[in-house]
């Protein structure tokens, strides 16, 4: 398996779209005042996507995504030159991933990382393998 579609909640269209386009994701869909989908840049060509969609009823900021950089660094400074703000620099986790996170303006968790080899074969993991 893998991550092909991730759709989050969202409270304000426009401020949602500016924010993951300042992100650096290129919009695919746009159906205001409801639904935008967007395109995660990849090496390869055809990305994963992501979209959001308006919602009613206070569930907006509540997800929280990890998006997958190879360098972390050089992201949030393109991002923080296109406005985004980060809770915190780029900087190594105790659970060996480089991380930088952020918040769109529904309140969901967006954390730019690099994880290398401890995404699967992290130290501590169950069987023991440190590799393919």
């Amino acid at each position: 398996m893998q991550l092909n579609h991730v759709t989050l909640p969202a409270n304000d269209y426009a401020a949602s779209v500016a924010f993951y386009t300042a992100l650096g994701l290129q919009q695919i869909v746009a159906a205001p005042p409801r639904y935008a989908r967007f395109e995660m840049p990849c090496a390869t060509g055809a990305g994963p996507t992501l979209s959001f969609e308006v919602v009613a009823g206070g569930h907006a900021g509540t997800a929280e995504i990890f998006l997958h950089c190879d360098d972390v660094d050089a992201e949030v400074t393109a991002a923080e030159a296109r406005g985004i703000r980060f809770d915190h620099p780029p900087r190594d986790e105790a659970y060996l991933w480089r991380c930088a996170p952020t918040r769109d303006p529904a309140g969901n968790r967006i954390i730019l990382y690099h994880a290398g080899a401890g995404q699967r074969f992290p130290p501590w993991r169950i069987d023991g393998r440190t590799g393919d």
